[in-house]
């Protein structure tokens, strides 16, 4: 009998894409006015807000749910619309086939809203390589939304793919999100492609050049996976 095939999770930002040559920059801009105008604060207040939440909790949005009331669908819409998106991705040529060569089921599992996955994975031509894309609207559980890195969010996922967390393989380039898989039991690989600082500081850890006991392996090009 044939050994099934890993379950393959990977983020999208900053591992399937490079999110902090244009997309993190218009994602800031597009939050702040947001905040400003559905809170009706100052554009310095509103820009604060945004960086605290962030920092404080791991995501704008979860703040701004908790602290104002502001819902979240309307939020995830209005900020994830960024006019000419595409214009500024930057993928990698070989990716596709990469991804076509991994033996199992592979799946998106990403922070941000689905409509927004989908622009990126069409425009960068790996749509077709996934078999599902799992974004912040799959990560809502008892009323709220549980984001990675959430211990509970990362259960009620192996739950629903039918699968145990030693099967799968968590692709990406946020080390708070892979030690709490690795703490579930699924392997983690890190995603250095990308590896840069933003103005919210070290976007992967302050150690960028050390591999954590919690991360299985590192790796800067899709095509490394097919020796794990």
């Amino acid at each position: 009998m044939t050994r099934p095939g890993p379950i393959w999770l990977f983020d999208l930002d900053n591992t399937l894409h490079d999110a902090s040559r244009a997309v993190f920059g218009m994602l800031d801009v597009s939050m702040t006015a947001y905040i400003a105008r559905e809170l009706k604060v100052p554009p310095p207040q509103a820009d604060f807000l945004r960086r605290d939440y962030w920092r404080r909790y791991g995501a704008t949005l979860l703040g701004l749910v908790r602290h104002h009331g502001v819902d979240a669908r309307h939020f995830l819409h209005h900020t994830h619309l960024l006019p000419g998106l595409e214009d500024g991705l930057q993928g990698h040529a070989h990716d596709k086939a990469a991804l076509r060569r991994l033996r199992g089921r592979k799946y998106v599992l990403t922070n941000a809203p689905w409509a927004y996955a989908q622009r990126v994975l069409l425009a960068l031509g790996l749509a077709r390589c996934f078999d599902g894309v799992l974004s912040i609207e799959d990560m809502r559980m008892f009323g709220h939304f549980r984001p990675k890195p959430d211990r509970r969010m990362f259960q009620a996922l192996m739950a629903r793919l039918k699968v145990h967390p030693r099967r799968c393989v968590l692709v990406e380039d946020t080390l708070a999100h892979q030690k709490s898989a690795h703490g579930l039991g699924m392997r983690t690989v890190w995603m250095q492609r990308y590896v840069r600082r933003n103005s919210q500081g070290p976007e992967v850890g302050v150690y960028v050049h050390r591999r954590p006991a919690y991360v299985h392996a590192r790796i800067r090009s899709l095509q490394k996976l097919r020796r794990l």
